[in-house]
């Protein structure tokens, strides 16, 4: 390489400042990974797994811990980052103290308590976005973080697990949503666009509602949304055309397409089979569509957040491919009331997910 090729290294101050950034948000995605270490934990007990466990009740808490401590952080850091106000940052500081609350035995409600005050802060940060820039992909995700402020909500009023599910659902599917919704924009525009999306919110919103009252009601309704959204983004998505590409575009298009695929059956399983296939539809959608997204979004998130490039490499393929095998096992398991099928399938999910954070660590710190 000669002189003139060799990139140009930069500014003190910017590598000074660089540091000092992640210096002061490392510690919360940290507190973010304590929850879900203990989530994936929790998970694997409830399938018969003999792991160690922190305190004998921490198998009841995977969903929030996965949820509402791992994810209410990891959205809750990017929000703050993306709005560069201090008492933004309030919003992932409370959920990771949540879920470390949840997993240091402390008593639920305050790990519930902390979860709530974390969901209203990204609420409000949320709001003050869409008064700021009122828009359907702003108000959708400020919709999904009130979704995750009743799901806590609930949780934490001791209301029927299932009736918190459906809202923390909401969080997860209505905050990708508005992402790809954002983006969508940059597609030649087409009539039926918006007043589709506008409908399938309507009936994942009113199966929220729903739920409180009739659990597996609302979930069959969700469930219909959860396939009209698996429609609308297959059709209006830009990753059906970035799929064609190469390198990381090409990537992240595969991770999202194959995530709609699971969205679209984890809708009908809970739309036509209902508590009945439960675990199924869940684990379709928060492990098969919900960890696809961040499989994909992370490459291009984790500069944004932390100022750490991620350079791509085709073996990232390996946890994507791992995943869906896992969702796959997982879901003919309980199609088949198979347990060990079940088992090896979390096992695999489990395995995925380690997976894919050595691998990007690993090139992180080659590159720096």
């Amino acid at each position: 390489m000669t002189a003139a090729a060799a990139p140009t290294p930069a500014p003190a101050p910017a590598r000074a400042s660089a540091a000092a950034l992640r210096a002061r948000r490392l510690p919360l995605l940290a507190l973010g990974f304590v929850a879900l270490a203990g989530g994936v934990l929790a998970g694997l007990a409830r399938l018969g797994w003999v792991v160690p466990l922190p305190h004998a009740d921490m198998a009841l808490l995977h969903g929030p811990l996965m949820v509402s401590g791992f994810f209410g952080t990891v959205i809750g850091l990017e929000r703050a980052s993306a709005l560069g106000h201090r008492w933004v940052f309030l919003g992932p500081l409370a959920s990771g103290l949540g879920g470390l609350a949840l997993v240091a035995g402390l008593p639920v409600p305050a790990g519930a308590a902390l979860l709530v005050v974390a969901s209203a802060v990204l609420t409000v940060a949320s709001w003050r976005v869409w008064r700021f820039q009122p828009a359907g992909f702003t108000a959708t995700m400020a919709g999904a973080a009130a979704c995750s402020l009743v799901g806590n909500l609930l949780w934490l009023l001791g209301a029927p697990v299932q009736a918190a599910v459906v809202w923390w659902m909401l969080f997860l599917v209505l905050t990708i949503a508005g992402e790809r919704l954002e983006l969508s924009r940059f597609r030649p525009p087409n009539r039926w666009a918006a007043p589709g999306f506008a409908l399938i919110v309507a009936a994942l919103a009113g199966g929220g509602v729903l739920a409180v009252a009739e659990p597996e009601a609302g979930l069959r309704l969700a469930g219909v949304g959860l396939v009209g959204l698996a429609a609308w983004l297959a059709r209006f998505d830009v990753a059906r055309h970035t799929v064609r590409g190469t390198g990381l575009p090409r990537y992240v298009a595969a991770c999202l397409l194959s995530g709609y695929a699971w969205l679209a059956v984890a809708g009908a399983l809970a739309a036509g089979a209902g508590e009945g296939f439960y675990d199924a539809a869940l684990h379709a959608l928060f492990l098969g569509f919900v960890f696809a997204m961040v499989f994909g979004h992370a490459p291009i998130i984790l500069p944004a957040v932390l100022r750490l490039a991620v350079p791509f490499g085709n073996v990232l393929y390996l946890p994507l491919a791992a995943l869906h095998l896992g969702v796959a096992l997982r879901v003919a398991g309980v199609l088949s009331d198979d347990l060990p099928l079940r088992q090896w399938g979390g096992a695999a999910n489990v395995a995925a997910i380690a997976l894919f954070i050595v691998l990007t660590a690993s090139r992180v710190l080659k590159r720096r």
